[in-house]
């Protein structure tokens, strides 16, 4: 058994930080930087957006992409066009989904479900399935069964490893349901050879500094549909009506990806397969890696080929030591033989290296806390129980309890991983 603070003394620590992910610049980001400069064109508009907007549809598979300045703004216009959709045009100091309840990932970062709020909406939690990670469809059948006049789905996929975003799709087909996708995560995944981002009636993508393509920031909305696109065009310039003064009859927003951005991420685009590949290699390094220790890597499921963003494991519950978090903090036993997230994350930082906690569920979130939550064996809420015949009860729980994303930068060396995967092994010695 090591200590955290011993792993100074047996490991090496970089000079230079190893980040969980990281931008990857390239020679072409520059070039379509400067002629926006060159051009004068340093606003939101310009032949960059433009560009962007094209390839983004293209590679999504979709009509229509809409630039934006992140894709928490994109998954707002998402939720606004889908909420106007089925509930019609609000008054203007409501929004869209004002006292409507939603189907939300709850295993996911915060930033899926916020433009519910946004809109008035009522999150109301899906489980997570364990063999994917993203949300349970057993779970969402038993949603609607608990509360079928709920019209809208905002799903998720996780970490670049989706699931069956096609059985969700179904799902609310057969239920008169619209689904959101937010594909933050899954740029360039595929679900039987379909991209992620194509399945969700609105769907959204994110350049955020981490993701697979960055831009420092910005997001595109994607749509099949050119009247919707549109329309998101115009709430994401202020509302602004075809007229020569300053007109607006519709509430708008400051949500337009700026043409410097777009440049960026125009200069990325290129690379995409290349950067998914090398993410690949890093995930099949910690798997072969961290062979013999009692932990999984991020499930892949059949028919899926991910973007294998972050590479994440879970521990065995049997070689989970004891571990207790509050909202802020966290404790943990060390234990001969076994490890747990935090004394992985603990002995990562010793090294230099950047780890995080898997997401927390968001129905654990105190903000959340007295919202519906559902698994597939009905009301997460009603159940006292902590399992349910044998099997884990509410699985988004357990998964942040026993897991932790890994550094995944693809600029990462093989050297530098040997050692952070020589640091893991430690930690279960």
């Amino acid at each position: 058994m090591i200590l955290a603070f011993d792993f100074v003394k047996k490991f090496e620590k970089f000079e230079d930080k190893v980040w969980l992910a990281t931008p990857t610049p390239h020679p072409e980001m520059l070039e379509y930087i400067k002629d926006a400069y060159d051009k004068n064109w340093m606003t939101t508009a310009g032949e960059n957006l433009n560009e962007v907007e094209k390839i983004a549809a293209e590679k999504a598979e979709v009509k229509y992409a809409v630039g934006l300045c992140n894709c928490t703004s994109a998954l707002h216009l998402c939720i606004k066009l889908a909420g106007e959709k089925l509930y019609g045009k609000p008054a203007i100091s409501h929004g869209a989904l004002e006292g409507k309840k939603v189907f939300c990932s709850d295993m996911t970062f915060d930033a899926t479900l916020n433009p519910v709020v946004y809109e008035g909406g009522i999150p109301v939690f899906i489980d997570t399935d364990a063999n994917s990670w993203n949300m349970d469809a057993d779970a969402l059948e038993k949603a609607f069964e608990l509360h079928p006049d709920v019209k809208l789905v905002v799903s998720a996929e996780l970490y670049g490893f989706p699931g069956r975003m096609d059985e969700i799709k179904r799902i609310c087909e057969k239920h008169g349901a619209l689904l959101v996708e937010d594909a933050a995560e899954a740029m360039g995944a595929t679900i039987d050879g379909k991209q992620c981002g194509s399945f969700g009636d609105y769907s959204a993508i994110s350049y955020n500094g981490n993701k697979i393509i960055t831009g420092t920031s910005g997001g595109c909305l994607l749509t099949n549909s050119l009247e919707d696109a549109n329309q998101a065009r115009k709430w994401s310039t202020q509302s602004r009506e075809n007229a020569p003064w300053y007109q607006h009859e519709q509430v708008g927003y400051n949500y337009r990806m700026s043409n410097f951005i777009a440049g960026a991420v125009r200069g990325q685009y290129p690379y995409l397969e290349e950067h998914i590949a090398q993410k690949k290699a890093v995930y099949e390094r910690y798997k072969e890696g961290l062979k013999g220790l009692p932990v999984k890597m991020n499930p892949i499921v059949d028919g899926t080929e991910p973007n294998y963003w972050l590479s994440s494991l879970i521990i065995d519950k049997n070689a989970m030591c004891k571990q207790v978090r509050d909202d802020s903090k966290a404790l943990y036993n060390p234990e001969k033989g076994k490890s747990c997230p935090t004394e992985i994350l603990e002995a990562l930082a010793t090294i230099n290296a950047e780890g995080r906690p898997i997401w927390k569920p968001m129905h654990m979130q105190p903000m959340y806390r007295l919202h519906d939550f559902v698994t597939k064996s009905g009301n997460g809420r009603a159940m006292t129980n902590a399992y349910i015949s044998g099997g884990v009860f509410d699985v988004g729980a357990d998964i942040f309890d026993r897991g932790c994303c890994l550094p995944s930068d693809n600029k990462m060396t093989k050297e530098q991983q040997d050692r952070i995967i020589e640091v893991i092994r430690a930690c279960f010695e």
